[in-house]
């Protein structure tokens, strides 16, 4: 393990710069650059809270609040995901010239996306003081599903980027998941209904669900689910354990694929 640590902290240089470059990338080109970062969260939710709020007859008026919190996470764990799995291709060049510990692939894909993300948060706070949804005490617990969802991207890009390797079809495939993914984290309506028809397990078996219900409720002012925190910190742990491990394993495998 000091091993590792050491090595980590060897190549943590060029770690950043490969985040700093992932953020100059994302807005290349781009007339409104980081400015989009905070439109388009906020646009998206003006045309859900219109769609699945007005026009459904949602009458709170705190449901853009909800809707926002729940499309900020996704859209990193989506981002994340993606970006982690094609790291390993997209620097195959870099990956046959120079020995770098090639985790710092997907890491840096994963951290420069959850920077992106973290700038958005800007836009959630904004809308909730113009919907009087104030901050309480139990905003301090917003710190632990913000930490736990950026430790399950990274657990869950670390396996795809080694399956991504050898199996190419798989970026199509984990486009429909994240598809499935999103439905199943109750981002635009409300659980009461599918708990109430008894298909509830379907929300409790998504563990983004569960880091994003904790998240809310944070941001709404109540305490946090504790069953729902703990198989969110379970999932969390075995997916970056599992992903290292798998990755360590096939990392010298790759350079015979890519």
């Amino acid at each position: 393990m000091k091993t590792y640590i050491e090595n980590f902290k060897k190549y943590r240089f060029l770690l950043m710069e490969l985040v700093k470059k992932g953020v100059k990338l994302k807005y290349r080109r781009s007339y409104l650059g980081i400015l989009w970062t905070l439109l388009e969260p906020l646009l998206t939710m003006i045309v859900l809270s219109i769609v699945f709020g007005t026009l459904f007859g949602n009458t709170d008026p705190t449901f853009p609040v909800y809707i926002l919190t729940g499309r900020l996470m996704y859209t990193f764990f989506n981002n994340a995901t993606k970006g982690a799995m094609k790291a390993i291709r997209a620097n195959a060049g870099m990956i046959k010239k120079v020995y770098v510990p090639k985790y710092i692939y997907p890491l840096s894909s994963v951290l420069f996306n959850y920077i992106i993300f973290a700038i958005s948060l800007i836009v959630l706070v904004v809308v909730a003081l113009v919907l009087k949804v104030y901050p309480t005490i139990y905003l301090l617990q917003a710190v632990i599903p913000l930490i736990l969802i950026l430790v399950t991207a990274f657990g869950v890009g670390m396996i795809l980027s080694t399956m991504a390797v050898f199996f190419r079809d798989l970026e199509y495939l984990w486009s429909v998941g994240l598809m499935i993914i999103m439905y199943a984290s109750a981002i635009f309506y409300k659980p009461e209904r599918l708990f109430a028809s008894g298909y509830g397990w379907i929300l409790k078996l998504n563990p983004l669900y569960l880091i994003i219900h904790n998240f809310r409720q944070a941001v709404f002012g109540h305490p946090m689910n504790m069953k729902f925190l703990a198989a969110s910190i379970v999932f969390a742990i075995v997916s970056v354990i599992v992903g290292l491990v798998f990755f360590y394993k096939k990392q010298d495998e790759f350079i015979l694929h890519i």
